[in-house]
Formats: C-alpha cells, sequence, structure tokens
C-alpha cells in the first residue's frame, strides 16, 4: 500500500482522460492516471473506427487507444492500475481511496470515468457487440448504407437513433415494449411519419442470429417476442442498435458533486468546471449528448487548460502569502 500525491490527478483512461493527461504532462504538471477495470474507456471495446480525424484508412478503437496511452506516457503521464471506491472531495487537496488499498491526493482532480451503455443482456447480444450490435448509431449508422436495421428502445436516444439510420440504412424496425413511446411528441412524429421506419408495438428483442463461421462474424437477423400474444417472429436485419441509455460511472461521487437526475455530472456552461473549485469532468461522464471519442477528447484538452490555470493561481496565491 502506498500514498500518491500528484498536483492533477485523471480518473479514466479513455480520450478525454488520455487528452487530459497529455496536455496537462506537456505542462511539467507530471499527472497521474488511475484506471479502472476498462483501460481506453469504451472504444476498447470498438472495433472499426471511421470518423476520428486524422486516419484515411479504417483504424481499430483499442489500437487508438494504445497510441493515446503511448502519448501520455511518453510525455510524462504516470499510468495506476486501480478502482477508486472512497472520495472525499471537501476540501483540497482532494482525497480518494483505491481498491488496492493505495491512497491519493491531489490539488487538481479531472474526472473522466466515462459512462456505460446499459445493454439487455442476452449472451447472443454481447456476443455480437462490434459485430452487428451497438450502442451508437452516430459511430456506426455509416457501416450498413443500403441495409436494413433494427433500434431497440422507445425514449427520445431510440428515435433520435432510428432518424439517423435512415440517411444509411434501406429500413429501419423500431422494437418497443410498450404500446406507446416515451419519446418527446415531436420527435414521434418525425418517427411515426418517416417512411423508412416501421414500429413493432409491445414487443422485445430475445436473440441476436448471426453468422460465426468466418473470420468477421456479422448479424443476420433477430428474434422478437410480441408479448400481447406470445409470438416470435424473426427478422432480417444487418445490424441492431440498442437504445436504452447510458449510466455514467459517477457513483462513487454521490452527494459530493452536482449530478442531473440521471447521474451525470453537471459543468458551468462552456467549462468543464464542476461544482467545486479544482476539480473538472470530461468526456461521457458529463455529456450525455454526443457521446463521441473526438468530443471526449476536446473536453480532456479543456479540462487540462482549466486545472493547469486554476494550479498557477493557487501557486501564486502561495507566493504571495510567502511574502
Amino acid at each position: 500500500m502506498a500514498h500518491i500525491h500528484s498536483k492533477i490527478l485523471i480518473l479514466g483512461s479513455g480520450a478525454a482522460g488520455l487528452t487530459a493527461a497529455i496536455y496537462a504532462a506537456r505542462a511539467g504538471l507530471v499527472p497521474t492516471i488511475v484506471h479502472g477495470i476498462q483501460p481506453g474507456g469504451q472504444m476498447t471495446i470498438t472495433t472499426d473506427v471511421e470518423n476520428y480525424p486524422g486516419f484515411a484508412d479504417i483504424i481499430q478503437g483499442p489500437w487508438l487507444m494504445e497510441q493515446m496511452q503511448s502519448q501520455a506516457e511518453n510525455v510524462g503521464t504516470n499510468m495506476i492500475a486501480d478502482i477508486i471506491v472512497k472520495t472525499d472531495l471537501s476540501t483540497p487537496p482532494f482525497r480518494l481511496e483505491g481498491d488496492t488499498g493505495n491512497t491519493y491526493s491531489c490539488d487538481a482532480l479531472i474526472i473522466s470515468t466515462g459512462a456505460q451503455a446499459k445493454w439487455l443482456g442476452l449472451d447472443s447480444e454481447k456476443k455480437f457487440q462490434g459485430f452487428g450490435v451497438s450502442a451508437c448509431a452516430t459511430c456506426d449508422g455509416f457501416f450498413f448504407r443500403g441495409k436494413e436495421v433494427a433500434v431497440i428502445g422507445g425514449g427520445n436516444t431510440a428515435v433520435e437513433e432510428a432518424l439517423y439510420l435512415t440517411n444509411h440504412a434501406t429500413k429501419v424496425t423500431l422494437v418497443h415494449r410498450r404500446g406507446e413511446l416515451r419519446a418527446e411528441k415531436i420527435l414521434q412524429n418525425r418517427l411515426l411519419n418517416n417512411a423508412k421506419i416501421e414500429v413493432l408495438w409491445n414487443c422485445i428483442l430475445t436473440d441476436v442470429i448471426g453468422k460465426t463461421d468466418h473470420t468477421n462474424p456479422e448479424v443476420v437477423a433477430m428474434r422478437v417476442k410480441d408479448l400481447s400474444n406470445g409470438n416470435v417472429l424473426e427478422l432480417s436485419v444487418a445490424g441492431i442498435f440498442i437504445a436504452i441509455g447510458h449510466t455514467p460511472n459517477t457513483e462513487v461521487f454521490t452527494g459530493q458533486l452536482e449530478m442531473d437526475d440521471d447521474g451525470y455530472l453537471i459543468t458551468k456552461p462552456d467549462s468543464t468546471a464542476t461544482d467545486i473549485p479544482g476539480i473538472y469532468a470530461a468526456g461521457d461522464v458529463q455529456d450525455h449528448i454526443f457521446r463521441q471519442a473526438v468530443t471526449a477528447a476536446g473536453t480532456g484538452c479543456m479540462a487540462a487548460l482549466e486545472a493547469e490555470k486554476y494550479l498557477a493561481a493557487l501557486d501564486t496565491d502561495k507566493m504571495a502569502a510567502a511574502e
């Protein structure tokens, strides 16, 4: 067990956390990243990445995160494998405790712990994640040009995903377990008036059917159960988008930092600053709208620059007090 103090401590090693680390390290602040059970964040379970700027060819999500981590380490970031289980953010220096028994303290804290997509929990769903099953239409919709796809859900996210997918797919089937949508009325009207979209009411996805007998597995169909009569339908689809929400990884900060009703950290306008000076939030932990690697990286940069400015002001105040 050890105690580690850093000027800047960064929680999470996805696009937001690693970008924050790169900027902080280049400013000479020697940041420490504590990454949890999924180093690299959600990008490590993403296969083909075609929309991250700077790469003409398709790249792999895990490879991109490896490159970011190497860059962060090369400019002076300390990487520590641990899971933060307890925090005391009442006064600086902020204090944290890891599952390993290690304790941490820092003058500035950047939280980039991300969010997890909610899944149905089907074995076949997990089997084909990244191979036709996705939780992000904006990320993966392009790969289904000219094909038929399905969206599972009935809230704003599901309806928005279905509408977006009509730009690429020939047909979108929305599968909803209830007899009416929970989405805003204006979105419902757009969806119900779109000729490319068919809604299966009172239905649930029970199985994902795919091919696994070659190098790249692929989804070919889905089984859907009609809750009103028990009938099971098998429909041909090339992609299935699960859109039943996300859960931000903020439980350890409950009662200490301001959050919205869904648990996302609230930051000030045009800033990554939370309601506690010296604590910043970047990436999907505070962004429930865009949820893209490139926007996460952008907020990671912002958080590092804001933390650097905060620490510089602290140093100035300490020097003034010593005189």
